[in-house]
């Protein structure tokens, strides 16, 4: 007998019955293993401090939404009154303030003051919502950052959407009130959504900046509070406009929350219009703000994983 041979196996290219084509998948260099044409993605910094690139934050719309989703759910998760909250705190704020400046101290509207407290703080409880959640929307998705790559601005402008949920409940329960004291929407009722639009703009144009400073300086967080109450009695919620001496209005106007909330109750309740010109200059104002928001966000956003 001859003894067995002790070479190694043969692999399969050099098996006998290792067909011709076999061989040819294993050594051709269109094979996976050898391929050369993978797809690398390179995350770099901006460019340019003008390279707003938005376009990135299109392409990550379905993140946007989901996020947008998971803040909606969780806001009022394992509640006892759930999206009840929504309605209680304009309505029990408004009740306070129609007791205090309606009856101890008397303030002269052209409505009923419930309605007229109720319609002012609409609008302004989403500003002042949404403005304090895009404060701490990067440092609240810190844990997020650090994991995977997304464009940053995704954080802040998921917060949007809750404030949105909010705002149409608040509007059914202002219907219900107009309603009881007899009073009809007219055409001014189509303005209504581009007030709101002002009022995203508003929130969105602030908050960009402050949740950029939040980052490094916490102290930012910590001043919001104390910030939207002195902003508050800057906009006629507890009082018309017409409180205001007539030299000062000008000024007054440029705060881009007064002709929020007068346009919003102009729309709803038919009382007397906004100042449209100086509403538009305000407008403008907020919109280049928020442009030089994004702008400065995009330049530092490089920075936010390893600070926070």
């Amino acid at each position: 007998m001859k003894p067995l041979s002790s070479s190694a196996p043969l692999t399969d290219a050099k098996k006998p019955d290792a067909s011709p084509s076999e061989r040819k998948d294993i050594d051709s260099p269109e094979s996976p293993k050898s391929s050369t044409h993978d797809l690398v993605t390179v995350i770099e910094p901006p460019s340019s401090w003008f390279a707003l690139n938005l376009v990135e934050v299109w392409r990550y719309r379905d993140l946007l939404l989901l996020l947008m989703w998971r803040d909606i759910s969780a806001r009022f998760r394992q509640s006892v009154v759930g999206y009840g909250w929504a309605i209680l705190r304009p309505l029990v704020t408004a009740l306070i303030y129609t007791l205090v400046f309606s009856v101890f101290v008397r303030i002269e509207t052209d409505v009923p003051y419930p309605i007229f407290a109720f319609a002012g703080l609409i609008p302004w409880m989403y500003f002042s919502g949404t403005l304090s959640a895009v404060t701490g929307s990067i440092v609240g998705g810190g844990a997020l950052l650090k994991k995977v790559y997304f464009p940053r601005l995704v954080l802040p402008l998921a917060t949007v959407g809750v404030g949105l949920v909010e705002l149409v409940l608040q509007l059914i329960v202002l219907a219900g009130l107009m309603v009881f004291y007899q009073y009809i929407p007219g055409w001014p009722i189509l303005c209504l959504p581009v007030f709101v639009f002002v009022t995203i703009l508003t929130a969105l144009a602030f908050g960009i900046w402050f949740t950029a400073l939040n980052v490094k300086y916490r102290d930012v967080g910590m001043a919001i509070p104390f910030l939207i109450q002195i902003w508050m009695y800057l906009c006629p919620i507890i009082y018309p406009i017409s409180a205001v001496p007539e030299a000062w209005r000008p000024i007054y106007a440029l705060n881009p929350m007064v002709g929020v909330v007068e346009g919003f109750r102009w729309s709803v309740l038919g009382s007397a219009p906004p100042n449209f010109l100086l509403l538009g200059l305000s407008s403008a104002i907020s919109l280049g703000i928020l442009l030089l928001g994004i702008v400065w966000f995009r330049k530092v956003e490089t920075t936010f994983a390893d600070v926070i």
